[in-house]
């Protein structure tokens, strides 16, 4: 399932979600209207070390950043492994990778507009004013 968030195409894979592909959609609109700061779904989270960093993901609030290091912390590995785990979420927006940075950068984000929609998430879920400033330049 594709969606566009402030310009940007983010492919989520519904078939994780237990919430249908309109309902999700409805909840991402609202997500990123301002309405709606967590997600009403639940994730098929994967038995795997993914799934480890899935859930440790989940945790994180809105607004909040975890580092990679903080996560591997928790899960019990390396913050390289924590990025590629990142890296492999099934779905953004709705597991908030995009609230994992690096200790001394934003790190990566690997749905379309990369660490742009990274950053404009960011802003979106900190700041009104900023998320106004950052987006503007996103959309067309």
């Amino acid at each position: 399932m594709h969606v566009t968030m402030w310009g940007f195409d983010v492919e989520l894979d519904e078939r994780l979600v237990d919430t249908s592909a309109d309902d999700l959609c409805d909840q991402l609109s609202e997500y990123e209207q301002g309405a709606r700061r967590s997600f009403d779904a639940d994730v098929h989270i994967p038995d795997s070390f993914t799934g480890d960093v899935m859930r440790a993901m989940l945790d994180i609030p809105y607004g909040e950043t975890r580092t990679y290091g903080q996560i591997a912390e928790v899960v019990g590995s390396h913050p390289v492994a924590i990025g590629q785990a990142c890296g492999r979420n099934p779905v953004p927006l709705v597991v908030p990778c995009h609230r994992v940075v690096g200790s001394d950068s934003l790190g990566g984000f690997s749905a379309a507009g990369g660490t742009d929609l990274k950053r404009a998430l960011l802003a979106h879920e900190r700041d009104e004013e900023t998320e106004q400033l950052v987006l503007s330049a996103y959309r067309s």
